[in-house]
C-alpha cells in the first residue's frame, strides 16, 4: 500500500495544512454518512515522517495556549517561514514549555535508540551523514529543553520534507510499475511458448480493455465540476454556480479546500477509469491518477502556494481560460513512467540487491558453521572436564577409603 497521510484544517488555522499529509478518499462516497465520518475522524492522521508523533503532539500542546493560538491565526506563511512565529515561544505558559521540554527529552531518547540499532544492525557501516538528518527537526546540541531554535527548525523541517511527499510518493510509484513489469516478464520467461503466446495475448487484451473507458473531463475544469454538480449533488448543470459549488464542498466548512476536500471531487472520473472488480484496472495507479489531478489543479488554483485553495482563488480560477478546458484528461495508460534503460538498470538494482543477500547469506552460514563447530569443542571440553572432575572425585573417594582403613589397623594395634 501506498503510504496515505490526511490533510487538515481544523481551527481555522490555515498553518497546519503544511504539516500533515493526504489521505485519499474512498472511491464510492455516501454523501449521507460524509459528515459523521468526518465527526468521527479525531485526532489529525499520520504525516508519514518519521517524527510524526512528536510534530503532532507539539502542535498539540502549542494550540493549547491562548496567545500562542492567536498569534498562529494571525500569521501569514512568510512569517511561519521566516520564524517569526517561532519567537512567540518566549511568551507560552510555563507549564505548557515544561511539557514540551518533556516531549524533546523524549524524542532525542527515542533517536538515540534509532540510532544504536541502525549502528548495530549495519555493524559500524553507517552512513553518519544520512543519521544527521534524523536530527534537523531540533537542535540535539540542547537535548534537555524546548527552544525557538527547536520550533523553527521543526516548522522549517516539516514544511520541507512534506513539499517533497508527493515527489516521493510519485518515485514509490514509479518502483512499484518497475517491479509488476520486471514480474511480468519473469514470469514469462518461465514458461514454454504456447503459454507464453496466450500470456503476452492477455495482457495485450486487458490494457485496451482498461484504455477503453469514457471520457475523463480535465481535473478543475466547467466540465468536471458540472458533472460533480450533477452526478453527485444532484443539481441541474444548467444553473451551476461556483460560488455554491465551493461551499458545498467545503466540508468542514473552513473556508478553503484541503486535498482531501479537493481530491473528493476526483471520485466520478475516477470511476470512469478504475473499477476494483476488474481484473484490468489496479487500484495502485487509482491512487497516483488521483494524486495527479490534484497536483494539476492546485498548480493552477492554489497561487500563494500554502496547499489550501481559498474561495478568491477558486473563483478566480473560474474566470480563467484554463476552466473551460474542453479536451480529454490524459490518463496514466498514455503515459510512460519509464524507459527501457531505465527499467533494466532497476532490475541491475534488484540483481545486485539479490547478490548482496547471498553474499549476506553465505557469511552468515559460514558464521553458523563455525559456531556450531565451537559449540562441539566447548561441549567435548565440558565433557572432558566433567570427566576429569568424576574422576577426581572417584581417587578421592578411595585414598579416603584407604585412609581410614589404616587407621583402623593403628589403633587395632595400639589396643
Amino acid at each position: 500500500q501506498m503510504v496515505r497521510g490526511k490533510a487538515l484544517a481544523r481551527c481555522g488555522l490555515v498553518l497546519l495544512s503544511l504539516w500533515l499529509c493526504i489521505q485519499s478518499v474512498p472511491i464510492s462516497v455516501d454523501k449521507t454518512k460524509e459528515k459523521a465520518h468526518e465527526e468521527e475522524l479525531g485526532p489529525p492522521q499520520s504525516t508519514g515522517l518519521h517524527y510524526d508523533r512528536y510534530l503532532r503532539e507539539v502542535i498539540e500542546y502549542l494550540e493549547k495556549d491562548p496567545h500562542f493560538k492567536e498569534k498562529l491565526k494571525n500569521a501569514n506563511m512568510d512569517d511561519i517561514k521566516q520564524g517569526k512565529l517561532s519567537k512567540e515561544l518566549d511568551f507560552v505558559h510555563h507549564n505548557f514549555r515544561t511539557k514540551l521540554d518533556e516531549l524533546k527529552r523524549e524524542e532525542m531518547s527515542r533517536l538515540r535508540m534509532l540510532l544504536k540499532a541502525k549502528n548495530d544492525i549495519q555493524e559500524g557501516n553507517v552512513d553518519h551523514q544520512a543519521l544527521l538528518r534524523q536530527f534537523e527537526h531540533l537542535n540535539h546540541m540542547n537535548p534537555d529543553t524546548f527552544e525557538v531554535e527547536d520550533l523553527d527548525r521543526l516548522i522549517k523541517s516539516a514544511t520541507k520534507d512534506l513539499e517533497n511527499f508527493d515527489k516521493d510518493r510519485h518515485d514509490e510509484f514509479r518502483r512499484y510499475e518497475m517491479m509488476k513489469e520486471h514480474e511480468r516478464r519473469e514470469r514469462l520467461k518461465n514458461m514454454n511458448e504456447e503459454d507464453r503466446k496466450k500470456e503476452e495475448q492477455h495482457y495485450e487484451e486487458m490494457k485496451k480493455k482498461h484504455a477503453d473507458h469514457p471520457k475523463v473531463n480535465h481535473p478543475g475544469s466547467e466540465d468536471q465540476l458540472k458533472e460533480v454538480w450533477q452526478e453527485a449533488d444532484g443539481l441541474d448543470p444548467e444553473y451551476f454556480d461556483p460560488k455554491t459549488f465551493f461551499k458545498m464542498h467545503d466540508s468542514n466548512g473552513d473556508g478553503f479546500f484541503d486535498e482531501t476536500e479537493l481530491e473528493a471531487l476526483f471520485t466520478k472520473e475516477l470511476e470512469k477509469v478504475y473499477n476494483p472488480e476488474n481484473e484490468e484496472d489496479d487500484m495502485v495507479e487509482m491512487e497516483e491518477e488521483r494524486l495527479r489531478m490534484r497536483e494539476h489543479v492546485m498548480n493552477e488554483v492554489d497561487t500563494n502556494k500554502d496547499r489550501l485553495v481559498s474561495m478568491s482563488e477558486f473563483m478566480a480560477a473560474t474566470k480563467k481560460e484554463e476552466f473551460f478546458e474542453k479536451d480529454e484528461w490524459e490518463t496514466l495508460d498514455q503515459n510512460s513512467f519509464y524507459t527501457e534503460e531505465e527499467l533494466k538498470e532497476y532490475e541491475q538494482h534488484l540483481a545486485n540487491e539479490e547478490n548482496d543477500i547471498n553474499k549476506k547469506s553465505v557469511e552468515l552460514q559460514k558464521q553458523r558453521e563455525e559456531l556450531e563447530k565451537k559449540q562441539e569443542e566447548l561441549n567435548a571440553q565440558r565433557m572432558g572436564l566433567q570427566q576429569a572432575v568424576e574422576e577426581m572425585e572417584r581417587l578421592k573417594a578411595q585414598s579416603t577409603k584407604a585412609e581410614v582403613k589404616r587407621k583402623y589397623r593403628i589403633a587395632k594395634i595400639v589396643v
